[in-house]
């Protein structure tokens, strides 16, 4: 089969279209002829070596939709020729509050979806949403669930509840801003791109503001007043001011730091104000699940920015490891 294949660590330009074998399920597992694949910022961290417990050489990508192919034995759930999305979250455990020590992704360490094929276990593969396109269902699992158990599992968002959501334009952003709006939130954004504020209000924020102006913070007190929850992937310098717009009693979700390490943290802003400061990562089955039965009774479609072919995975990259995109960049699997 054809796949991308990573095996130096030296950037996205480094990623391979090779040809490998046809991985076989085993017990439990299922084949999926993908029909698109998804990127993630994970794959280009891994592409520059900065992702933890790395195992090169490695097919990227854990994000994918597609036909199953074939079923190992012992397999109930799904038959051949059924159209699925993949769960790219393996072996979280039995806990709903965290992941267990064993817990991966798809995509590193084991092979992932940038190719035709690829092995998942059964239980990991979910119907279809019947409304969503190939493309848009490859788009949704990882940034999907992400956004999902920011949201709800660990933020507890309730309907007319505000929410700010800084850095809009990432997959997980735009994700938890679509589904914020759609369970009656009023969602704020930050951006230092005024275009990329406009397409925000155009997809139901209330308003935003350009994060590079000296007042950027006055002009969000301004307008939202303060956040109930705040759903953050940036940390860094920043962080501080999150805490400031935050009203008491609210909650900050934190699930990256692109903007690194938080420098100063003045505390007594926290705990006078009662809120809360949680972290989160990916999801649990029960959240993929949840993420599904909402997209399908709110008709949500995810954000695609671009489309390529499975070939040009390194230009795919590239374009996200720039940062210029809005939403998803997807990769079209060849048949």
């Amino acid at each position: 089969m054809k796949a991308i294949l990573l095996s130096v660590a030296e950037g996205p330009q480094a990623v391979r279209y090779v040809d490998v074998e046809t991985p076989q399920p085993k017990a439990g597992e299922v084949l999926i002829k993908l029909k698109f694949a998804a990127l993630n910022r994970r794959d280009v961290w891994i592409c520059h070596g900065t992702y933890r417990d790395m195992k090169l050489p490695i097919i990227l990508g854990s994000d994918g939709a597609g036909e199953v192919a074939a079923c190992g034995p012992d397999v109930q759930n799904v038959r051949v020729g059924d159209a699925v999305i993949v769960n790219p979250g393996l072996k979280w455990g039995e806990l709903e509050a965290y992941p267990s020590p064993d817990f991966e992704i798809l995509g590193m360490p084991s092979d992932g979806t940038f190719a035709q094929y690829v092995v998942v276990p059964a239980d990991h593969v979910y119907p279809k949403p019947a409304h969503l396109s190939w493309e848009e269902a490859a788009a949704l699992p990882l940034a999907g669930v992400t956004a999902y158990r920011a949201l709800f599992t660990r933020g507890q968002l309730q309907p007319g509840e505000t929410v700010l959501i800084p850095g809009i334009g990432s997959g997980v952003a735009l994700f938890a801003l679509q589904m914020a709006v759609a369970k009656g939130a009023k969602v704020y954004v930050t951006s230092s791109s005024e275009e990329k504020i406009g397409r925000a209000m155009e997809l139901g924020a209330a308003g935003g503001v350009n994060y590079r102006q000296d007042d950027w913070v006055k002009q969000l007190r301004q307008m939202m007043g303060g956040a109930d929850l705040v759903i953050d992937s940036i940390a860094g310098p920043g962080f501080a001011k999150l805490v400031e717009l935050t009203k008491p009693g609210g909650r900050i979700v934190c699930f990256g730091m692109t903007g690194g390490v938080v420098p100063e943290l003045v505390m007594r802003n926290v705990f006078f104000r009662q809120m809360d400061i949680r972290g989160t990562t990916m999801g649990s089955p029960r959240d993929f699940a949840g993420l599904l039965a909402l997209y399908g009774e709110h008709r949500l479609h995810p954000v695609i920015d671009s489309k390529y072919p499975l070939e040009l995975a390194a230009e795919a990259l590239s374009r996200m490891d720039k940062g210029d995109n809005f939403g998803k960049i997807v990769l079209e699997i060849p048949e």
